[in-house]
């Protein structure tokens, strides 16, 4: 599965030696013990594997385009792989960067758990990075204040000449971060640009200056170079900078991950066109040696033979790998498709949630309309395509059940009322019970029941607010 991608410009100044040798001192020089291959000895070889079978650096060099490719792979402790590849052309002066992890039966998917490669910040060292148009590549945020303004504006404006996403993240009203600016400008180095409000006081000069609405307050604005936008409210919760960061981080991630690449910035692409360079050259060879001494055919004949087996591999593979490509993007990429509705600025408590909500409503109004009417097909359709679970109703069941004989709250029932996503506090004579921890969904309950009804009461005021 692939983790990061990104496609940088490159100064030039960087020469394929020094390409080389910064990729060899990324792996020598990591803080990781366990991902540094031990007794690694380069004498400037091409077409060269260095290391073992659980780790190893290969680097190739496609001469025809002036391609040098780097791949670093590692076996993790769970039997997974984890490639990370470096695919520089030096005609175009650009680097493809790549962290892709093959998952097995036993292994965890999680797609936040990794670390950027600290060769970007090699390449930010030595200043090898190109600015992206008007923004410099940076692992650290770009302050903006009133002197800095206009680059915020410029972003805003889609005229800031850039290829990366730009975030922007707001101070909030006391006068700092919802988000730990420097962790997150580190995690997304090298596939978006991060810009932080440098001061609470500029608030008002920020949103004046502005073309159209811009975060404030904790809020966090993304800019995809195409011109879209999303924004992010903060609002005051529980581990609100934790859920902050991820969101941002999975959407730039995302967007990096599902971008084109062409195939001669993939491992798998340069290495095809190598194999094709040498079997058209072996081929000329062997139309060659047809007609010289019979006892070099034979020899002709079986790496001829390997090659195209070779060949054949890797093309089948290089398929495999685009049909899987194909298949993530269509399960994770929302720009090929346009939903029926866009989330608002609510969060969803679970899974479904909300699109829980609407088929009910859906479903409530399809009973109002005449049968084979248009509204009457199209809302059919809608519910068939979903899968409408009706998980309201059966919480509804769940609630009215737990709390039908309701007298107090013992162990049982508030371990219940905890799966169903409610916090419980205790407030002297009565019980607080909040809905996934958000205040605005709250019912006072008594802690000891007083007739038989409240319980039935209860659940009914839960069922009305929550569900």
């Amino acid at each position: 599965m692939l983790m990061y991608s990104t496609m940088l410009d490159i100064a030039n100044t960087l020469t394929q030696e020094a390409f080389i040798q910064l990729v060899i001192e990324w792996n020598q020089k990591s803080a990781h013990k366990e991902n540094i291959i031990p007794d690694l000895h380069y004498q400037g070889e091409r077409h060269i594997r260095l290391g073992h079978d659980e780790k190893w650096m290969d680097i190739e060099e496609y001469e025809e385009k002036n391609i040098i490719a780097i791949r670093y792979q590692k076996q993790g402790e769970d039997a997974s792989i984890w490639n990370t590849d470096y695919i520089m052309n030096f005609d175009e002066m650009k680097m493809a960067i790549h962290l892709d992890h093959s998952y097995t039966l036993h292994s965890q998917l999680d797609v936040l758990g990794f670390s950027t490669p600290r060769f970007l910040s090699l390449l930010i060292a030595h200043g090898y990075l190109k600015d992206d148009g008007l923004l410099p590549v940076l692992r650290k945020p770009i302050k903006i204040n009133k002197d800095t303004l206009s680059l915020l504006v410029a972003c805003m404006n889609d005229q800031a000449q850039n290829r990366l996403p730009v975030i922007y993240i707001s101070k909030t009203k006391k006068d700092s971060y919802a988000v730990d600016v420097k962790k997150l400008s580190s995690r997304l180095k090298g596939v978006a640009h991060v810009l932080t409000q440098e001061s609470y006081d500029d608030t008002l000069m920020i949103r004046r200056t502005c073309p159209s609405q811009v975060a404030y307050n904790g809020g966090i604005d993304i800019y995809l170079p195409h011109g879209t936008h999303q924004h992010i409210a903060y609002r005051e919760y529980f581990d609100e900078g934790e859920r902050l960061f991820n969101k941002v981080s999975r959407e730039i991630l995302h967007y990096a991950n599902v971008q084109a690449v062409l195939p001669l910035y993939t491992w798998s692409g340069v290495n095809n066109a190598i194999l094709q360079e040498k079997w058209h050259h072996m081929q000329s060879e062997y139309e060659k040696a047809k007609n010289e001494v019979d006892e070099y055919l034979g020899a002709f004949d079986d790496d001829y033979a390997k090659m195209q087996k070779q060949i054949d591999e890797l093309t089948k593979a290089n398929l495999s790998l685009t049909l899987e490509n194909q298949g993530l993007r269509s399960k994770l990429s929302d720009s090929q498709k346009v939903p029926v509705l866009y989330f608002g600025e609510e969060e969803e408590f679970y899974q479904g949630e909300i699109k829980e909500m609407l088929l009910d409503a859906i479903n409530a109004q399809l009973k109002n309309v005449q049968d084979h009417s248009r509204r009457h097909d199209v809302y059919e359709d809608i519910l068939q395509k979903n899968d409408h679970q009706h998980l309201y109703q059966k919480r509804m069941n769940t609630i009215k059940a737990v709390l039908k004989d309701y007298k107090s709250l013992n162990a049982s029932l508030k371990q219940k009322l905890m799966d169903l996503g409610f916090e419980i506090q205790d407030d002297g004579k009565h019980y607080k019970l909040i809905y996934y921890g958000d205040e605005r969904y709250m019912l006072v309950i008594a802690k000891t029941g007083s007739d038989v009804r409240e319980g039935k009461n209860n659940a009914s005021m839960i069922c009305k607010k929550m569900f």
